[in-house]
């Protein structure tokens, strides 16, 4: 099922709204190698200058989890700290200038790299240095001396495979559950996923919460936004309704309530009427 994981490609708000966003902000994303795909879901850099009007950073749940650099930072234990699995959205303004770097894991691929329970971090932002210890400076230390984005993610993908092979296997019941959640776009009952893994719902319930910190209902309502948000940002639907359809939700007013519970606007302030009316 490999394939599957692959298909499921998270977004954020800059990668929706680059044409109204300010030329002193700058917000990218990159590639895993193929090694690493299945755990990866991108890098990403986060630049802005501190001229011109302060823009603000909008953060929406992904069902992933972030190691976040901040190559501004004035100690290596402030230079990188972790983001877990969010609920809702986050708008952050930014009032100084910033440089950052991240790794978006996937949820259930995360505990192998970062030997550390993600239920901890929900709601948290520890300090990597707290969880890597020396290592974490060491990591901050190399994108320090590299030269460019291209020599910082190098050095990222060096260091992440050389924990890929590391005796710290993924919770098997539970990669397989985010696998056929990510294969029904997040329209999956728990009583269906539980009949597909051969587990009890009460089995995947309690794993899911042991590992994560979330049930895999509210999982599966993210991956099935997720989706939502695929399909706006391709312009493949022809109105708001026929995107409902086409996710799972049930009617446009349906769809219109998941917008306003993970992104904090109605979908018709982020895609232009000729994309999605």
């Amino acid at each position: 099922m490999t394939k599957i994981m692959r298909q499921f490609r998270p977004v954020q708000p800059p990668t929706l709204q680059r044409a109204s966003t300010q030329n002193a902000y700058h917000y990218q994303e990159y590639m895993p190698s193929k090694c690493l795909v299945n755990d990866i879901a991108c890098y990403w850099t986060s630049e802005y200058d501190g001229k011109g009007i302060a823009p603000t950073s909008r953060v929406i749940p992904d069902g992933c989890v972030d190691i976040i650099f901040n190559l501004g930072a004035t100690s290596y234990q402030k230079g990188a700290f972790l983001t877990g699995l969010m609920r809702t959205y986050e708008v952050i303004p930014l009032t100084e200038p910033q440089s950052l770097i991240g790794i978006r894991f996937y949820a259930e691929g995360a505990a192998r790299f970062l030997r550390y329970p993600i239920v901890m971090i929900n709601g948290h932002h520890p300090n990597l240095e707290d969880i890597w210890g020396k290592e974490a400076d060491e990591v901050i230390e190399g994108l320090l001396e590299a030269s460019d984005t291209s020599e910082r993610l190098a050095f990222l993908e060096r260091e992440l495979i050389k924990r890929l092979w590391m005796d710290n296997p993924a919770d098997q019941l539970l990669l397989t559950s985010m696998n056929y959640l990510y294969e029904y776009r997040g329209n999956l009952s728990v009583a269906a996923l539980a009949e597909k893994v051969n587990y009890s719902e009460r089995s995947l319930r309690r794993t899911f919460q042991q590992q994560l910190g979330m049930s895999p209902k509210e999982l599966g309502r993210i991956i099935q936004f997720q989706g939502l948000l695929q399909m706006l940002s391709k312009g493949t639907c022809t109105s708001f309704t026929d995107a409902a359809l086409q996710c799972g939700y049930y009617d446009q007013s349906h769809l219109i309530k998941s917008f306003h519970t993970f992104y904090g606007v109605a979908p018709s302030k982020i895609v232009s009427p000729d994309r999605a009316n």
